[in-house]
């Protein structure tokens, strides 16, 4: 059966980081009566490791894996929850708990839209992490090409793969941070209902959530499927006593309500074909407010994705088999908000758009062997498809288009694995030596050809440790929104930009839109590991890594918080004083719409200030570090006892222009802390399980006060029973209860720019304060 592929996993060593590597389990031939319609099907493996296309495949980057009991071990109900606790994932960009519609000034990519989660590896962006369904990729959502991974219900999946480096040789586009991986169950008997409550003890989050999942196995095949319905109640700022500039009812944390189903069904046909089919539906609307002085801004945004991914593999005999692919994938975010005043109920609709991406993928490939070789066989897998996008931004309210733009490539790829030294042909001081190469090409219909290869070496000198190394290239095409949305020149007072002192006529004029001239970012990876697993302590594995990437031709809106362009110094060579009147006709003419904001008729005079900041190719980042995880399971009296941690530091720079100084990101406002650590243990004694965690996250330096806000470190606990096999009605009941920051840990505090932004930076850190919360499920 095509599940088999997931029965066999074998960990490659540094459990840390859960590394995980599938065995290959395709025969060298069919069954001699392969013709017989009654014989048994051949057992064919269609998920392999992320990080490799090569059936039982090494992957020369340390894989994060958390399985779908560690996920229940440490009460995550959500699979934004999962990817929030991973050490080396920013929980900036699209996340329900950062603040919505750019108030807080941690720029555009930094906002909750949708009110989903994102993958957002190295704090890179959202858009440079990606995201795939059992290995296809789905649609991007809104205009910062973000995936929302907490729409997959958690009930459905088997395990997250996680790769923290460029894997752009291997999946294209957007991997130059790493990719995450959803691994979806394929082994599912019974039907399990659930039920989930909770709310944060100051106030809000209040949480009720129903899942249903349904599964069944037959001869050749299996199906599950699973339906999840979530709503959460907001959280305000009244809610919170170190919130008291903010106006009511602002917003901290949006309420939602979500109601997501899953289809995935695996299939054998004959003895040499196995097909299957993912299938993923979802809607979220979320509710949150703005109150400015004398101004309510209300957003009621609904987020709909659809995805379908039918796949087929045909068994060719001599190991080899083929391979051919689809996923088709539909997200459509409609933005809409209402305005009004303080005084009166009454609001008029102030936006009402819908973002719209569809996208397509084809694709087909070829994997076996390609040589004999003393430690193995030398396997390739090679394949080539076609990959389209589209986007456009609706504007309901006046019934046309306002952005549209679409782009397609096609591609080619090869990897190649071969096995130098294995436990057939060892020696002293090398157990074990391989080799990996990858590439792959694609050509753009928009800015032409792009290539990213991948080489990798992995050393084992004893059973007691294994070293590996990697190096390549990866890219990520602009988005469609960074090419194609309108250009804008807008005349605002000084006052908006943090400008004082200028006379009450004075004037800025602010050029901003996409560039239909930007080239590909493009980035050079490298990471090394050394992973420790003596033999001497079963059960005891660790793993460190360095990591290194040079993003380059990086696109950027220079300006990431205008409400301080005219106070932060990295935005001086962005601004012109004085522009002539030639300088600003020029723009008005080029651009798409021209809006006065002042109180005043234009007049060239009055404008001081010149704002350019449209996005460019000039933005270099460069991000370093190192991991460190480890896990330790053993016999714990009557039990077993598991001490596990992970923990990530980083140094990341920006350089806007050649010749211009590095700034520090890693450790300032609005982007990761240098240091983020998770450390704790599971205690596991039949059906009881009982688990701690510790979560740190550094201090971040406010680089205009020059303040350096305190550390932020919170305590979760669960505890979870589950009767066994017993003829009463209690049998295959689980009850759990979960305590979230635990000692009700408040967030660093920072002096916001204006009032109705929030005082502390919601991309690192959170208002929820304790959450406590109290589920029960029965499988029949």
């Amino acid at each position: 059966m095509l599940a088999a592929a997931l029965a066999s996993l074998l960990p490659v060593h540094g459990a840390a980081a859960q590394t995980a590597a599938v065995e290959r389990e395709v025969p060298d031939e069919p069954p001699a009566d392969a013709a017989d319609p009654g014989a048994p099907p051949v057992e064919l493996e269609t998920v392999q490791v992320t990080g490799t296309r090569v059936k039982g495949g090494t992957v020369p980057s340390p894989v994060v894996v958390l399985d779908a009991e560690r996920i229940r071990e440490e009460g995550f109900h959500d699979l934004g929850e999962v990817v929030r606790s991973i050490p080396q994932n920013f929980t900036g960009g699209q996340n329900p708990g950062a603040a919505s519609l750019n108030i807080a000034g941690a720029g555009a990519r930094n906002q909750n839209v949708t009110g989903g989660s994102s993958l957002n590896l190295r704090g890179l962006g959202p858009d440079a992490t990606l995201t795939l369904l059992n290995g296809r990729r789905m649609a991007y959502s809104t205009t910062f090409q973000t995936v929302d991974i907490s729409a997959i219900p958690v009930e459905a999946v088997s395990r997250v793969e996680i790769v923290a480096d460029g894997a752009s040789a291997i999946y294209g586009s957007d991997a130059v941070a790493g990719v995450g991986n959803v691994v979806l169950k394929r082994e599912y008997e019974g039907v399990t209902l659930g039920a989930r409550y909770g709310a944060a003890t100051e106030g809000g989050l209040g949480t009720r959530e129903y899942t249903a999942t349904a599964g069944t196995t037959w001869g050749s095949g299996g199906l599950i499927a699973t339906y999840k319905d979530a709503s959460v109640d907001p959280i305000r700022a009244d809610d919170r006593d170190y919130t008291p500039r903010m106006t009511p009812p602002a917003t901290l944390y949006p309420g939602s309500d979500l109601g997501s189903g899953l289809v995935s069904l695996h299939q054998s046909i004959g003895s040499r074909t196995g097909f299957t089919l993912d299938a993923l539906r979802t809607r979220r609307r979320q509710v949150y407010d703005v109150a400015f002085p004398g101004l309510h801004m209300h957003a009621a945004p609904t987020t709909t994705v659809s995805f379908v991914a039918p796949a087929i593999e045909v068994f060719l005999g001599d190991s080899w088999s083929l391979s051919a692919g689809a996923a088709w994938g539909r997200d459509r975010h409609r933005q809409y908000q209402t305005r009004g005043n303080m005084i009166t109920p009454d609001h008029v609709p102030a936006l009402d758009v819908c973002y719209c991406n569809d996208s397509r993928v084809y694709e087909v490939g070829v994997e076996g062997p390609v040589a004999s070789l003393a430690a193995g066989e030398a396997r390739i897998a090679a394949g080539a498809g076609y990959r389209s996008n589209e986007f456009t931004e609706f504007n309901h309210m006046t019934a046309l288009p306002s952005t549209q733009g679409s782009e397609s490539s096609r591609f080619a790829y090869a990897e190649l694995d071969i096995p130098l030294v294995s436990a057939a042909n060892a020696r002293a001081g090398v157990e074990r030596l391989a080799l990996t190469a990858a590439v792959r090409g694609e050509d753009y219909d928009t800015f032409g050809r792009v290539a990213t290869p991948k080489l990798g070496l992995i050393y084992g000198p004893s059973a007691d440790a294994t070293f590996r190394a990697s190096w390549g290239r990866s890219f990520k095409a602009p988005t469609l929104y960074e090419r194609n949305f309108m250009t804008v020149v807008v005349l605002d007072p000084p006052e908006y930009y943090g400008g004082t002192g200028y006379p009450p006529e004075a004037a800025v004029m602010y050029f901003a839109g996409g560039n239909r001239d930007l080239e590909a970012e493009r980035a050079r990876t490298w990471s090394a590991s050394a992973a420790f697993h003596p033999r001497a302590l079963p059960g005891l594995e660790a793993e460190l890594t360095l990591f290194h990437i040079d993003f380059t031709n990086r696109v950027k809106q220079p300006i990431d918080n205008l409400a301080d362009a005219l106070r932060n110094p990295a935005y001086r060579q962005f601004i012109t004083d004085s522009p002539t009147a030639e300088e600003q006709q020029r723009l008005i003419d080029f651009a798409d719409r021209f809006y006065n904001f002042t109180d005043l008729p234009y007049d060239p005079g009055n404008v001081v200030l010149l704002i350019d900041s449209r996005n460019i190719n000039a933005n270099r980042q460069t991000v370093r570090g190192l991991d460190l995880s480890g896990s330790w399971r053993f016999v714990a009296g009557a039990g077993e006892l598991t001490l596990r941690g992970a923990a990530s530091w980083m140094e990341s720079t920006e350089q806007t222009r050649a010749g211009q100084d590095r700034r520090d990101l890693a450790g300032t406002l609005f982007n990761p802390p240098e240091l983020r650590a998770r450390l704790g243990a599971v205690w596991d004694r039949g059906g009881f399980t009982a688990s701690g965690f510790a979560n740190h996250i550094g201090g971040v330096t406010d680089t205009v006060a020059g303040d350096k806000g305190s550390s932020f470190t919170t305590v979760d606990l669960t505890l979870r029973y589950t009767t066994g096999r017993r003829d009463d009605a209690r049998s295959g009941t689980q009850f759990e209860l979960t305590a979230q920051n635990l000692f009700n840990r408040s967030p660093p505090l920072f002096m916001p720019v204006t009032d109705y932004a929030p005082p502390y930076d919601s991309t690192n850190y959170s208002a929820i304060g304790r959450y406590l919360g109290i589920s029960v499920s029965r499988r029949f």
